[in-house]
């Protein structure tokens, strides 16, 4: 029976980081990891697949950069007309 140890993604690109772009052998990784090779080779074979789904998170995560800043840019203009309307009605009475 499994232990059912869940790691987190982060872990999962950095080890697969570690066998893609600096070259290292799988079981070297592995071993020095404390997890098994198969697990490797999957996490391996998933960032293989995705790179469609890592562009899409990609855009994402502009988009949601580009919303944040409209946000802050719509509200520092709502507070200036608020007290914009608070200066005019003060002065209309």
């Amino acid at each position: 029976m499994s232990k059912g140890i869940c790691f987190t993604d982060e872990f999962k690109q950095d080890a697969v980081a570690q066998i893609v772009e600096r070259g290292y052998a799988v079981s070297e990784v592995a071993e020095r990891l404390g997890i098994g090779t198969k697990s490797l080779y999957t996490w391996k074979a998933q960032s293989a697949k995705s790179p469609s789904v890592r562009s899409e998170v990609a855009d994402q995560a502009a988009e949601i950069r580009r919303l944040k800043r409209e946000l802050a840019r719509v509200t520092e203009e709502r507070t200036i007309l608020k007290k914009a309307t608070a200066y005019f009605a003060r002065e209309s009475q």
